[in-house]
């Protein structure tokens, strides 16, 4: 081979190897569901983007992101409440560009809320994504006047509902006896007199429960068989056993279901912004985040993903979740130090109560 075919073909060489090379990997470090392989070949054929996942947790992403002041991936994903803390003690975080957030497709009382609760100085830190709700699971048939958390306590109840003696307890009692307890987290007299309202409440209250629930398969055997009528449980407990029972469903409660999110945060140190954000908008398509959910059990953000799953899917989420009942979802803000102190005390005494 002469000089001249020997340059060509190392010319050419190079040319065909440069995609493979220059390839950009998006590192995501997520929750077990929410990047489901057929989503993450979807976005690599169409975007030439390699994805590597990690599965973790709250906690877990904390401590990796803190262990490396922010570097070593380039997506993750911690619920709402967890990153301005996060952010103010360890600066594990790059503010959002939301200018490079599609936020058509998502739904806007959840880019607000996310918005709010991810904001620091001014900043936004998060992008909501994966959510879920607590709320009332009713039999209908039986139960269908309970519309709230305090009438789970109507005499013609008694011994006949459940809950758990946690701290979303003393969040939806509060709500649904006229109360704000999230805009009193900071003000700990206002939120102690307001706990004090619903330990009464609950003290009251206990000859009507059959059982504090500690698991969610303890609760729902005792709904599937009818010693329990009306309980305060995850939107997919309900949803699981409206699969055998269609009397028996998740109800959002007039005051607000009580709502987590999981977002997406962008770590300070990414070495792939412009591919995280890629990501972002990808999977909040409504027939791509169809996908997650039916990965993930749990809904997104995506306006109108609910469309494109299941039919029993849909049909359950569309009868526990107009779009008021969806923009009364009160989302949980970050706990200010002191607070769960305060509520366990509460708790003990109502579970000690006579």
């Amino acid at each position: 081979m002469n000089s001249l075919k020997i340059t060509v073909a190392l010319a050419a060489g190079t040319l065909l190897s440069a995609p493979i090379a220059n390839a950009e990997t998006l590192r995501l470090l997520t929750w077990g569901g929410y990047a489901p392989q057929e989503v993450i070949d979807q976005f690599e054929k169409e975007t030439g983007i390699e994805v590597k996942v990690t599965k973790s947790n709250n906690e877990d992403m904390i401590s990796k992101l803190r262990a490396t002041r922010g570097a070593g991936f380039d997506l993750v994903q911690p619920s709402q409440d967890r990153i301005t803390g996060a952010q103010r003690d360890f600066g594990i975080y790059q503010p959002i560009d939301m200018n490079k957030v599609d936020t058509s497709l998502l739904i806007p009382s959840m880019v607000d809320a996310t918005k709010k609760n991810t904001a620091l100085d001014g900043k936004v830190y998060g992008v909501p994504h994966i959510w879920g709700t607590s709320g009332l699971v009713i039999n209908t048939k039986d139960a269908g006047i309970i519309k709230d958390y305090t009438d789970l306590c109507n005499e013609q109840f008694k011994g006949k509902v459940s809950y758990r003696l946690k701290r979303p307890t003393l969040i939806g009692f509060a709500f649904a006896m006229g109360e704000d307890p999230f805009a009193a987290y900071n003000n700990p007299e206002e939120y102690k007199a307001i706990l004090d309202k619903v330990e009464a409440k609950l003290v009251a209250c206990k000859p009507n429960v059959k059982a504090y629930w500690s698991g969610g398969d303890e609760l729902l055997n005792l709904v599937r068989s009818g010693e329990v009528v009306g309980a305060m449980a995850w939107d997919a407990g309900g949803w699981k056993v409206n699969r055998d029972n269609q009397d028996i469903n998740f109800v959002a409660p007039a005051s607000g279901a009580l709502g987590w999110i999981d977002t997406f945060a962008i770590p300070k140190k990414s070495k792939a912004v412009d591919a995280a954000y890629q990501w972002i908008n990808f999977v909040n398509q409504p027939e791509v985040a169809a996908k997650i959910t039916e990965s993930a059990g749990n809904f997104t953000a995506s306006k109108g993903a609910d469309n494109f799953v299941n039919d029993t899917a849909k049909a359950q989420f569309q009868a526990s979740f107009p779009q008021a009942d969806i923009d009364n979802i009160k989302w949980y803000p970050t706990v200010p130090a002191g607070l769960e102190e305060m509520e366990g005390l509460v708790l003990d005494r109502v579970k000690a109560a006579n």
